[in-house]
């Protein structure tokens, strides 16, 4: 049994070995996308894989649960030196899409592995059907990238160079990926070096118990925040705009039930899987780290001192159908689940909303655009791909204060890259980079601003790849009476004549000289936008927050030569009638559901996932083109119906459906 005071200073320690690993990563990285925009992880994992520390100060924050340990067990006979790895999501389910590269190497101590290090970098290409290997239109794995399943890339500390002569091959920019993973490679013997010097320290006996004993008090930790919610089940469900080329939309919902110090999230009656790259692949695992980011992110806002480790996955379990987007089997294509990621952690944070809504936030943007541009450098006549910049959307109001402008919350982790940098690695010009005014959802605490981003190509046929679009048609909400934020957008050639808008397309070819436009969505407002004081909107007004137009709209609130009049305001205040209802999602989705009611949409999961998983997207894709002036259940039955006559090789209905369909 540890005393706090020793198990604080080797969490300390533990946290501090993950801090040297991420610097190490950060500061030899070849990729901007790794260098700058920071999206690797590093860690530091038990005997078993298990996640004990992280860093705080740089890369993702999607990990802190991650277990290893069936990609571990894949690989036999680890030596001094060795360092496995995957980029396979459904080998092991610990990859999540073929970019993501992970590695882990054994930390043996006296000819025992007393621990391993481990992270993942997101390398620039994989090779596949596009740029970057990702984007939502592609149907199936194969065509995302090369991928390996875990196995050995360095054997007694020489790397293989036939795997690596393979990974080059198949790869637009080899030198990225082979700079990258050497870095990370780096890191990792960077965390061995400190794990035996913690062992040297402390002792193997009180590390490896130590090590133990911080995974149990983080369970305990999220034990006590659960603790101090009420008992009960909830509800809530969310969209992304699209769930393919086809552009309907893709339903995740959420039953949340407390009991005690557990708590159970039961995705049942989310979508089935789907026939684009949006698909979760979570291999089913009751506790997979992707699955609880949401849920990482409600503790630490209500628990700022927890430990971030595997430990905290513990008191939750998580219920995925088989063949949902949420737990998709192969082939399906996954490439693009960060998108669904996002809105799957504005479900959870949803769900806990109503559980505890005076200590948390309303919905961020939710929508972490990620830019790659393929184009020649006309300098060098040279191919270039590159990451421009992620647009991150605001962050939710707060019940204290305003949403973060630019910098939604559970996407921050995502660096922007400075634009000299940019314009320096990749023949790009900026034209704009900063906030959309009147992007953050109104209320009594403001949402945060949404990130406006324009640049113009110069070479021909320049591909653009825009992965996680989305929030172009279903609002980041509001609560407690607050406003949902604005929308994302895409735009080539704003303000001219050869105007384009794309709407969620992800990937475009650019022309020299066309310049691209992308908004991201902003954070939801919390709270009586008529209780804003009015110097507050006065302020918002005079930095380009806020329009004056929507001063007036949306707080009630007149300005005269940028001072509040606080008399016509009282008066203007007076005549508006009081928000209703504990969210607030919008007109789209408000007119959405007036078709698609919940009830309507439950009956639809019960056909879909009747049906063997192949025929699943297939008829949801049928019957949402048969429901054109129809609405609710009985729609749905009515649709169904004409899908069964127009498909008769579709799998016999129940029976109430074979006599509709008869």
């Amino acid at each position: 049994m540890f005393d706090r005071m020793t198990l604080q200073v080797l969490a300390n320690h533990a946290r501090a070995a993950a801090e040297n690993m991420a610097h190490t990563l950060h500061r030899t990285a070849h990729s901007a996308f790794v260098k700058e925009t920071e999206d690797f992880t590093v860690m530091l994992l038990n005997r078993k894989g298990e996640t004990f520390a992280v860093p705080m100060e740089l890369g993702a924050t999607w990990y802190p649960g991650l277990n290893c340990g069936r990609a571990i067990a894949m690989i036999d006979d680890y030596r001094p030196g060795d360092v496995g790895f995957t980029n396979d999501p459904y080998s092991s389910f610990v990859a999540t899409h073929a970019p993501d590269t992970h590695l882990w190497k054994p930390v043996f101590h006296e000819g025992e592995i007393i621990a391993w290090t481990g992270g993942h970098i997101h390398n620039t290409d994989m090779g596949g059907a596009v740029p970057a290997s990702l984007s939502r239109a592609l149907t199936e794995i194969h065509q995302e990238g090369i991928r390996f399943p875990p196995m050995k890339l360095v054997r007694e500390g020489v790397l293989d160079d036939t795997i690596m002569r393979i990974m080059t091959t198949n790869v637009r920019k080899p030198d990225l990926n082979v700079g990258d993973i050497k870095a990370l490679i780096g890191a990792l013997n960077t965390g061995e070096r400190k794990i035996l010097a913690m062992v040297e320290k402390f002792g193997r006996d009180i590390f490896l118990d130590g090590v133990e004993a911080l995974l149990d008090h983080a369970e305990a930790q999220a034990r006590a925040v659960l603790r101090s919610m009420p008992d009960g089940r909830w509800e809530f469900a969310d969209y992304a705009d699209e769930d393919s080329v086809e552009a309907n939309p893709c339903r995740l919902k959420l039953t949340l039930t407390i009991r005690g110090d557990e708590a159970v999230l039961d995705f049942t009656g989310s979508d089935p899987q789907l026939a684009s790259s949006l698909n979760v692949p979570s291999g089913g695992d009751p506790r997979h780290t992707i699955l609880l980011v949401g849920v990482y992110y409600v503790l630490r806002t209500l628990d700022p001192k927890i430990l971030l480790n595997t430990g905290l996955t513990r008191p939750f379990t998580c219920i995925t159908p088989e063949g949902s987007v949420l737990n998709p089997v192969h082939p399906a294509a996954v490439g693009m689940r960060s998108l669904t990621c996002a809105r799957l952690r504005s479900v959870v944070f949803g769900a806990f909303c109503q559980v505890v809504p005076e200590r948390l936030p309303a919905a961020p943007a939710g929508n972490n655009c990620i830019v790659n541009v393929m184009t020649t450098d006309e300098r060098t006549s040279r191919t270039v791909i590159a990451a421009v910049n992620p647009v991150v959307g605001g962050g939710g109001a707060m019940p204290h204060r305003d949403g973060t402008n630019g910098s939604g919350a559970d996407a921050a982790y995502l660096k922007n890259t400075p634009i000299e940098i940019t314009e320096t690695e990749t023949p790009v010009e900026f034209v704009r980079y900063g906030l959309a005014r009147d992007s953050g959802g109104a209320g009594r605490w403001r949402g945060g601003l949404a990130t406006e981003m324009a640049f113009r190509v110069f070479a021909p046929d320049s591909r653009i790849t825009a992965r996680n679009r989305d929030r172009s048609v279903f609002r980041p909400w509001g609560t407690l009476g607050g406003c949902a934020a604005g929308l994302s957008d895409m735009v080539v050639n704003p303000g001219t004549p050869e105007a384009r808008r794309l709407g969620n397309i992800d990937t475009a070819v650019l022309q020299p000289g066309d310049v691209l436009e992308i908004r991201s969505a902003g954070g939801g407002g919390r709270g009586d936008p008529l209780e804003r004081e009015p110097w507050r909107v006065a302020r918002d007004v005079e930095r380009g927050y806020v329009s004056a137009e929507a001063a007036r709209r949306d707080y009630g609130v007149i300005l005269r030569d940028g001072v509040p009049d606080e008399v016509a305001t009282a008066a203007e205040r007076a005549i508006r009638p009081k928000p209703a209802g504990f969210f607030h999602f919008g007109p789209e989705r408000s007119g959405y559901e007036a078709q698609w009611t919940p009830a309507a949409y439950d009956r639809l999961m019960g056909i879909l996932f009747s049906l063997p998983i192949h025929w699943r997207f297939f008829t949801k894709t049928e019957i949402f083109r048969r429901m054109k002036g129809r609405a609710g259940a009985e729609g749905v039955e009515a649709a169904f119906a004409e899908v069964c006559r127009r498909f008769p090789t579709l799998p016999a209905p129940r029976p109430a459906l074979r006599d509709a369909a008869e």
